[in-house]
Parts: C-alpha cells; sequence; structure tokens
C-alpha cells in the first residue's frame, strides 16, 4: 500500500506564513502528478494546487500569488508555502499523489489532513 503524511499544519494569524510538507511511502514505483487540496469547515474538497513530475504547476485562483507548490522527487516529498495566509485560507489540507504501485496499478492516494487555522 501507500501511506501519505501531512505535516506543518497549525494556527497563524493573519498576514503570516506555513509550510506543509507531504512524505509518501510504501509500494511506489513511481509518483505523477502531486497536490493539495483543502476543505474548509462544512465546505466541499477543493483544489489547492498541483504539480506533475515535468512540468508547470497549477493553482486555484484564490491561491495564486500567495502559495507555492514544490516537490522533491528523490524523497516522494510535496510541500506548500502558504505566504500572506486569510482566514479563508483556514480548512484542513490534504494531500493527494497518482502513484504506479508495486502491483503495477496506476491510482490516487490521498492523507489523512493537517489543519490549518487562520485567525488573530
Amino acid at each position: 500500500q501507500v501511506q501519505l503524511v501531512e505535516s506543518g499544519g497549525g494556527l497563524v494569524q493573519p498576514g503570516g506564513s506555513l509550510r506543509l510538507s507531504c512524505a509518501a511511502s510504501g509500494s511506489i514505483v513511481s509518483i505523477h502528478t502531486m497536490g493539495w487540496y483543502r476543505q474548509p469547515p462544512g465546505k466541499q474538497r477543493d483544489l489547492v494546487a498541483t504539480i506533475p513530475t515535468g512540468g508547470s504547476a497549477n493553482y486555484a485562483d484564490s491561491v495564486k500569488g500567495r502559495f507555492t507548490i514544490s516537490r522533491d522527487n528523490a524523497k516522494n516529498m510535496v510541500y506548500l508555502q502558504m505566504s500572506s495566509l486569510e482566514p479563508e485560507d483556514t480548512a484542513v489540507y490534504y494531500c493527494n499523489a497518482r502513484v504506479t504501485t508495486t502491483s503495477y496499478y496506476t491510482m490516487p492516494f490521498w492523507g489523512k489532513g493537517t489543519l490549518v487555522t487562520v485567525s488573530s
């Protein structure tokens, strides 16, 4: 199986910064697109940013210019650097990765999420 574990969430004041990390491990042959999604309280889960193995990252309009996604393929890690945080960014942030497993199935996997709270 494949596990994704997020870290780095917490409480931050408006205007502050936070960096999320996600580590993928397990029965991995290769990792394709990785990304971050978020689910605010009482709302649906939405895309924040994705990054392919090669090529340009994609961002939700609401985070463009404030968030930066990056990945370390050697470590099977994906990161989300968040700056100029707003109360509207408060959500559980989920890591997602499309993975080819050692069974040679390619499918998406999700982490359990990390809570980011932006409040004074």
